[in-house]
């Protein structure tokens, strides 16, 4: 074993758990993992603080599956996810790491909507230790007494400002306040913003935050274009775009569902190999994109910004913004979807003069932003940016012991040639 590997040997993880890392290459631990792990497997609260794609989901499932006593017939953790698409991808690196296991101790059951209730409820009769559940569906169970959480020790929250956004964290609260009095809570999210403080100091002792903050904005392998609409449709400027682009995999974010579904169906009319994905859609609905998307049967993915927080979606080449988002931290979510694990990505974004505010605080952001047009049927490189800052300039202050220098009167053009002529002809007539 090499020093790497020695590393991830020395936080005490189950043997199972080592042999999946070594299988898959997975022999650093990131930033988040190095500096997370120890406190949480030690049982201490702790808020990591991150972008998607820096190794969060095993920075908490490593340290649960250390803590589980598989001697007890008990719930011992809840992990919640905001949508089903990342509980279940969470689960599916939990069953991968417990599979591992030829002895298969441990259980862990995925709760959210999406699956018949009495199937679920079928499942629960033998408790499992571990389940991955979306906050409304694990609500309904605690309540209904199917799942008993007064055992349960640690609870993990993902995505914590998205659940915030979303309202969620009143469905988790009731249920927090029924774990075990020395519940260890384990809260991660991209952002922690001041409102969220009332819920973490509520249920958190003294955790230990680390927030790993990226060396780059976006991924430094993405390029970055901003199209100009000149006051023509969105609709119509992303299908010329989409018209010349040739993705591995692009997606096209929206702002709304209306939108989405919108731009998704003019696509479709056009034979374009497209799925749209956002939170109105049914379940077996979602699941069907999900699926074609792995099988990659799909080459534009129109979605809301459902599909930029946690999801891991493969082979991403391009991101397009059909419409800024209202909270600016969610464009670095988009645009990191792709160019990732040193690939190269590019990003469009349609601007329009409403977008000026937002484009120059993306700018000030350190976002360097390829201004294009669309002219006479070719795409052409601005010679300017977009949305230039006005540049005031500063009169000079007076030196306080010499006279205000008076400026000099505004000259029109021609205005001396005029004046000459004139003396010249009042001259003439005094000789006369």
């Amino acid at each position: 074993m090499n020093s790497v590997e020695n590393r991830f040997k020395q936080y005490n993880i189950p043997a199972y758990a080592l042999k999946l890392l070594d299988k898959k290459r997975i022999q650093k631990p990131t930033d988040i993992q190095e500096r997370l792990i120890p406190s949480a497997i030690n049982g201490k609260d702790v808020i990591g603080q991150s972008q998607t794609g820096s190794g969060k989901t095993l920075a908490y499932l490593l340290p649960i599956l250390s803590r589980i006593d598989t001697s007890k017939a008990e719930l011992q953790a809840v992990i919640t996810a905001p949508t089903r698409e990342l509980a279940g991808q969470i689960f599916g690196v939990l069953k991968e790491l417990i599979d591992e296991d030829e002895t298969s101790s441990v259980r862990a059951k995925q709760v959210s909507g999406g699956t018949e209730r009495s199937r679920v409820m079928e499942q629960l009769r033998n408790p499992p230790h571990i389940i991955v559940a979306t906050p409304g569906r694990l609500k309904d169970m605690v309540g209904e007494n199917v799942i008993n959480v007064h055992t349960a020790t640690m609870l993990v929250i993902d995505e914590a400002d998205q659940m915030l956004d979303m309202g969620f964290l009143e469905e988790i609260d009731p249920v927090a306040g029924k774990m075990a009095d020395n519940l260890q809570m384990m809260v991660f999210s991209a952002t922690v913003p001041e409102s969220l403080q009332p819920f973490l100091r509520k249920y958190m002792n003294n955790p230990k935050h680390v927030h790993v903050k990226p060396e780059h904005a976006t991924p430094k392998e993405m390029t970055h274009y901003g199209i100009a609409l000149r006051h023509r449709s969105r609709l119509d400027v992303t299908m010329e775009l989409v018209d010349r682009l040739q993705p591995f995999l692009a997606i096209i974010f929206a702002s709304t569902k209306d939108e989405a579904d919108e731009l998704a169906g003019e696509m479709f009319k056009k034979q374009y190999p497209v799925e749209v994905l956002h939170g109105g859609l049914p379940s077996r609905q979602r699941k069907q994109v999900m699926k074609r998307i792995q099988n990659l049967e799909v080459q534009y993915l129109v979605a809301t910004d459902l599909a930029a927080r946690g999801m891991d979606i493969p082979g991403i080449s391009h991101i397009i913004n059909y419409s800024l988002p209202k909270e600016l931290e969610y464009f670095i979510h988009r645009t990191g979807r792709a160019g990732r694990a040193g690939l190269t990505g590019e990003s469009y974004t349609l601007m329009g003069e409403e977008d000026r505010k937002a484009v120059l605080s993306l700018q000030k952001q350190g976002i360097r932003f390829t201004f294009m047009d669309f002219r006479k049927g070719a795409w052409t490189e601005l010679s300017k940016p977009l949305f230039a800052t006005k540049q005031t300039k500063r009169k000079p202050a007076p030196a306080s012991d010499a006279m205000p220098v008076k400026k000099p009167k505004k000259v029109k053009p021609g205005y001396k040639k005029k004046a000459m002529a004139d003396q010249t002809t009042s001259r003439r007539r005094k000789r006369k």
